[in-house]
């Protein structure tokens, strides 16, 4: 996104919609590979948007313009692709279908009206768009379906159709039945039969007795299903009478069932053929639903306070939200913003809102920008527009502040939206830069990546010093390792590092003695401690127990400082130690020469004096783990969490079919259970993770660490 040249001959000038109601945000969802960002490439060709369709495969196609995605030859990223039919301005918001990339795939929601799910004709639905279709129920997002790859030698629509109504319910009916040479489409509504086979657009003729037959039953079907969700409710009596019911009714009962989230159209489509394109953009701008008919996030004020309820009014409160953040070369930083209330004006002040986020490396922040420019998005080509209608999709270029969830609204009306659900990384990358060179460009570079990717965090780990990426799955760390290094950072990885901990597993007693002569000047301190182990989370504790005033009053807090210290230096290992309480028992001090700095080295040297006499155990984390998988992996999972050295506490039974497995297992095994997880589970299974506790690492392993 960023660039402003124009390729494959699409026009240089935007559209800006002047009405919410003849705005439709589309967001095209599916898995990887079911021809999501081919249907939008021939969408705007079919619509004049493009004079010729690009492809996946040679890297031409306008929404997968990341190098990333063109390497891949797949989508990495949102991309919005306008066009404009019968007077309403369609965005299309391609999505990426790989599970590394579901950030990409919610911010895309957040910013669409409804759903369009793509799958192919010949694969099946899969785990992992049945997740995400159940995800846009909880949600009510309005969804339909398209049938693709209709071309494919293997596709049969009808095998398709049944496996959707079979994962999605019995309310997914299509609009549309192939005919049976493959070259036309049967409107099941309109009885008519629109003929593919002289290209685009159809020719729409009266079809023959045979296929009126052949459709019948799914006709009927389909207008019981509509008339079902009308309000109406004389309509379906009417309807099984015998009585005609004209199709601006049909239509009208179908855009609000849609709206509502009850019913789901079923689209077959061949982008390489052009097989069934002008009916599904006929239906996107007849039947889906506009940005009116779509509930707004609520919005407070920065502060928390409550603020009254926005609608999708033009000339309402300005309140939009910075879905996506991206950095091109030439333009610097560009924000894709929805606006859901207002107007968005060049030359205008804006403030820009980011709370709820802190966890995730981004601060809470409040600043006023000022809006130079305001760009229609095609792919990765900026179109200037006037302004920005409630409802309607566009981006700004050099907010500085913007990042992904950001709240763009009036300086002096000042408004937040709590930011969408971000999904949690879980697969640690450990990154360094190649030299000394580099670092300050890899810094740099790594703060664009987290302020526009909120499934991106960045751990600089105190304890093992290493700079740790969460990512989202292998496909994720290699787009960001890619993006840091095509931003001329030189960035290798190494293998993460656990942060264990030291402990004493039996009591010990340990002499310290600092006995030094330097210029005139001594240093003397001898102590003797005894060091016993606490209970696990207990913590250090310290106990004077010298009699006599062998160690002076005054130097019982320099024996404890050194103490402290050495623990948190570690004794064998480097790792900090817990979990004990060392009692100081005698020492001699010189009436002179002793000093604090004379007592700290000697306490220390006393821990490891004990140290080397007693028994050092190794504490590794332990993660609480609730892994949600489908009830058929169940004994997978659970025989996979156990040769991880995993201790199940217990499973309870989820909705859908799906099950919940309750688990403690070390922090070291989980390092690629994301990856792992995905593999064992096809993609379905989903799991969270926080820190418990440390627990004695067991002597076998204990070697690797020596």
């Amino acid at each position: 996104m960023g660039s402003k040249s124009s390729e494959n001959g699409h026009a240089e000038s935007g559209v800006a919609a002047d009405d919410p109601a003849k705005v439709r945000n589309i967001a095209l969802v599916g898995p990887s590979g079911s021809g999501k960002t081919t249907l939008a490439e021939a969408l705007l060709a079919a619509t004049g948007v493009l004079g010729r369709a690009g492809s996946v495969t040679e890297g031409t196609t306008v929404c997968d313009h990341d190098p990333a995605a063109i390497r891949q030859q797949r989508s990495v990223g949102l991309s919005v692709a306008p066009l404009v039919h019968d007077g309403v301005k369609i965005n299309l918001i391609d999505t990426p279908g790989y599970a590394d990339f579901v950030g990409e795939l919610r911010a895309g929601l957040r910013a669409a009206d409804a759903a369009l799910f793509v799958v192919c004709a010949a694969e099946g639905v899969d785990a992992t768009t049945t997740t995400l279709w159940a995800e846009c129920a909880a949600v009510g997002m309005p969804r339909a379906l398209v049938i693709a790859r209709l071309d494919h030698a293997r596709a049969d629509f009808a095998a398709e159709l049944a496996a959707c109504q079979e994962a999605f319910g019995a309310n997914v009916l299509p609009l549309y039945l192939p005919t049976t040479d493959g070259t036309g489409l049967l409107g099941l509504i309109t009885q008519r039969l629109f003929d593919h086979s002289a290209g685009h657009p159809p020719t729409v003729t009266e079809p023959g007795a045979a296929d009126l037959a052949r459709v019948s039953d799914a006709r009927d079907q389909l207008i019981e299903g509509i008339i079902a969700e009308s309000e109406d409710e004389t309509l379906m009596d009417r309807y099984l009478a015998g009585e005609p019911i004209d199709t601006d009714t049909i239509v009208a009962d179908l855009e609000t069932a849609v709206a509502r989230g009850s019913f789901h159209p079923v689209f077959p489509v061949c982008a390489q053929t052009g097989l069934g394109l002008a009916e599904l953009v006929e239906a996107l701008a007849r039947a889906f639903p506009s940005p009116l008919e779509h509930p707004l996030p609520e919005v407070t004020a920065p502060n928390g306070k409550p603020h009254a309820a926005l609608t999708a009014d033009p000339g309402g409160p300005l309140a939009a939200e910075v879905v996506r953040t991206a950095v091109d070369s030439y333009v610097g930083r560009v924000s894709l913003v929805r606006v859901f209330s207002g107007t968005l004006r060049p030359e205008r002040p804006v403030h820009v809102s980011g709370h709820g986020l802190s966890d995730r490396g981004h601060e809470d922040h409040d600043a006023d920008e000022r809006v130079a420019h305001i760009y229609s998005p095609l792919g990765a080509s900026l179109r200037e527009v006037p302004y920005c209608v409630a409802g309607d999709l566009c981006a700004l270029t050099k907010v500085g502040s913007a990042e992904t969830g950001d709240t763009v609204s009036a300086p002096d009306d000042p408004l937040l939206m709590a930011p969408w659900a971000m999904p949690e990384p879980l697969l640690p990358v450990a990154v360094t830069a190649k030299s000394r060179s580099d670092e300050d460009t890899l810094a740099r570079n790594l703060s664009r990546l987290v302020a526009g990717d909120p499934t991106l965090r960045m751990d600089r780990n105190a304890e093992t010093h290493q700079l740790v990426l969460w990512c989202m799955g292998e496909a994720h760390a290699d787009v960001v390792l890619d993006r840091l290094r095509t931003g001329g950072a030189e960035v290798e990885t190494e293998p993460v590092k656990v942060p264990l901990r030291e402990t004493f597993a039996a009591p010990a007693r340990g002499h310290g003695r600092h006995v030094k002569q330097s210029g005139g000047h001594g240093q003397y301190a001898v102590c003797d401690i005894e060091v016993e182990p606490l209970p696990t989370g207990a913590g250090f504790e310290f106990v004077d127990r010298v009699v006599g005033g062998a160690v002076p009053h005054q130097f019982i807090g320099s024996v404890e400082k050194g103490v402290r210290a050495q623990l948190q230096r570690g004794l064998h290992g480097g790792h900090p130690v817990v979990d004990v309480r060392v009692t100081l028992v005698d020492g001699k001090a010189h009436s002179v020469d002793s000093s604090d700095t004379a007592f700290q080295t000697a306490g220390a040297l006393a821990l490891k004096d004990a140290a080397e006499k007693g028994r050092i155990t190794l504490l590794e984390p332990v993660d609480e783990v609730h892994v949600r998988v489908r009830d058929e992996h169940l004994g997978t999972i659970l025989g996979d969490l156990s040769a991880r050295r995993g201790r199940v506490l217990g499973t309870e039974a989820g909705d859908s079919g799906r099950s919940v497995v309750h688990a403690e297992v070390p922090s070291a095994a989980l390092l690629r259970y994301a990856i792992d997880l995905r593999s064992l589970t096809s993609g379905s299974g989903a799991f969270t993770r926080q820190f418990c506790r440390y627990d004695p690492l067991p002597e076998s392993l204990a070697a690797q660490y020596a």
